[in-house]
Parts: structure tokens; C-alpha cells; sequence
């Protein structure tokens, strides 16, 4: 298949390129700058320059592709504070893309999220597919919104499919959540949880989702739901202990109170109570993680290298 993939170049699409390639397809990557055109050519895949905001360059490669894969989105924009408008960047990329894929019978796989959809207890593949209104106004409504809009594409004649990736899609060289947490121990001195520490984050290594990403394009039936998940739960404080003992840095438990300073803009996600389950994504497609879980990647060290 010749594979059109938007971010190509980021922390997952980095993967997913060399996954599709080494399986045979051909891979037409989306990228915004230079280096990333770079980084596409030297991954073996061929480069199409544009962003998500040109419409008609999505349209044309789109157009010419036996497949789409959409892993990307504007978190430079959302971490700055604009949340709503990256949310709104990428439903207009995925409205153009159901456009053209409508009635082709065409794969068309996005990259969603698991965090926080069904706080407390753990998320399956069915769960999460009605509106929440704690999500309301904040553009998290907007972006699960956009995955089911996805689904609904099953209904026009596209072979669409999402796949839910945890908070943390571990690996070396990630820059996401996992490093964030390291550099405020780091930079504070302390490494901390909230209250006790037992919330848990599902997690998987970025080359296990990379082959899921794969196998959803290759054989996920119209509407299908996917959870990339390599570990149902890891409990925070047991993350925040393997970085203070890295660190040499005390650990130590935080109020709720205390988290909004601490972490800034990552408490709330600290927070949540969020395990999730993969266990009908491997019954349907014979996906079986391989790679190291999250404790034991951390311990590799690589994280904590300055």
C-alpha cells in the first residue's frame, strides 16, 4: 500500500514509518519543515510539505493514497494554552479526509487518547463513546468528538478506525509526559505524587503501538476501537520513586492543593485514576506487546540522562 501518514517525523509517526516500510508499503510523509523532510528521506519514506491547516495538500495526498494514517496534532499550540484551537485544527484535517476517502473502501486510521475515560475503573474498547460533560469547552470534547466522527466514517464507505494511546508511550529519546515528570524532580529536588499514589496510567513502548498503528491500517474492520495498551495500570508513585532513586532525590506525597504548583498544567493529569484495557485490541488483531514495560524502561536509565 503507498501510506499517506501525517506526523511522520513525531515521537510515534518516527516509529510507524519504519514499521510500514519494513512490512512493505510505501510511505508518503507529511512534514512542515525542513528537517523533518530530512528525517522522512533518511527513514526511507517520500515527503509531502505542508501542515494540517492546508486542506488541499491533505486532500491531494489523501487522494493519491491507498490508506491514511493520522497521528498528528498541534501540541505545540495546545500546551501553549490553546487547547480548543488545536482540537479544531485537527477536526478540519480529519472533515477533509473523510471527504475524499468517502466511498473508497479506504483504510483511515487516528491516533485518540485513553486518559480519563472512565476515571476510576478500567476502560475497554467499548467505553467512552458517548459525550462526558466534564469534557465540555476545555476542546477535549471537540477531540473525542473527532474519533467518533472518525467511527462514523464506517458509514460512508471508509474502512476507519481509531487507535487509543495512553499518557505515556515510553521509549528512548521520548520528550512527552514521562520526561516532563523527570525534569520537575530534577529541577525541584524532590520527586512527588498525589496523596497516595495509587492512581495508575495504562502505558506501552512506542514500537509496540507502532504495530498496532500498522496492523489497523492492514486489517481493522470499518468503526473498529483499538487500545494500544501494553500495561493495564502502572501506580504514579511507583513511577516517582524510580526517578527519585535515579535522581538521588527524596520521594515524597503532595496534597491536591499543592499539585497545581508543583506541576502546573500536568496536575490534573497526575491525578486521574485512568487503567485501561487492550485485551479485546489483541484478541482482534493478534497484537501481543513485546517491549519493556514503563518501571523497567525508566530503569534502564536513558530518561535521566541530562
Amino acid at each position: 500500500m503507498q501510506v499517506f501518514v501525517t506526523g511522520a517525523s513525531g515521537w510515534i509517526g518516527s516509529a510507524v514509518v519504519p514499521e510500514l516500510i519494513g512490512a512493505g508499503h510505501q510511505v508518503v510523509g507529511l512534514a512542515r519543515s525542513e528537517s523533518s523532510a530530512a528525517a522522512l528521506r533518511l527513514a526511507g519514506a517520500q515527503v509531502q510539505l505542508g501542515t494540517l491547516d492546508d486542506l488541499d495538500v491533505l486532500r491531494d495526498a489523501a487522494s493519491d493514497a491507498d490508506g491514511v494514517i493520522h497521528l498528528a496534532f498541534k501540541h505545540d499550540l495546545a500546551f501553549s494554552g490553546d487547547f480548543q484551537g488545536a482540537a479544531d485544527a485537527d477536526r478540519r484535517a480529519v472533515e477533509a479526509f473523510g471527504d475524499v476517502l468517502a466511498g473508497s473502501e479506504r483504510p483511515f486510521v487516528l491516533a485518540s487518547g485513553l486518559l480519563g475515560l472512565t476515571p476510576g475503573r478500567v476502560a475497554t474498547e467499548v467505553d467512552g463513546h458517548d459525550a462526558d460533560p466534564a469534557f465540555a469547552g476545555v476542546g477535549l470534547d471537540t477531540r473525542r468528538g473527532t474519533a467518533e466522527l472518525v467511527l462514523s466514517f464506517a458509514s460512508r464507505g471508509v474502512r476507519s478506525s481509531i487507535v487509543r494511546l495512553p499518557p505515556t508511550n515510553h521509549g528512548t529519546g521520548d520528550n512527552g509526559f514521562m520526561a516532563t515528570i523527570v525534569n520537575i524532580a530534577r529541577d525541584k529536588g524532590t520527586s512527588v505524587f498525589i496523596g497516595d499514589g495509587l492512581n495508575r496510567w495504562p502505558a506501552v513502548h512506542r514500537l509496540d503501538s507502532a504495530t498496532l498503528f500498522r496492523l489497523a491500517l492492514e486489517k481493522a474492520q470499518a468503526g473498529t476501537t483499538l487500545h494500544a495498551v501494553g500495561e493495564e495500570g502502572v501506580a504514579i508513585r511507583d513511577v516517582a520513586e524510580v526517578i527519585g532513586r535515579h535522581l538521588d532525590v527524596p520521594v515524597a506525597s503532595i496534597t491536591p492543593e499543592e499539585a497545581g504548583e508543583h506541576f502546573t498544567w500536568l496536575a490534573r493529569f497526575l491525578a486521574i485514576d485512568g487503567p485501561a484495557s487492550g485485551a479485546r485490541t489483541q484478541e482482534l488483531m493478534g497484537w501481543r506487546p513485546t517491549h519493556v514495560g514503563l518501571i523497567r524502561d525508566l530503569d534502564e536509565g536513558h530518561y535521566f540522562h541530562a
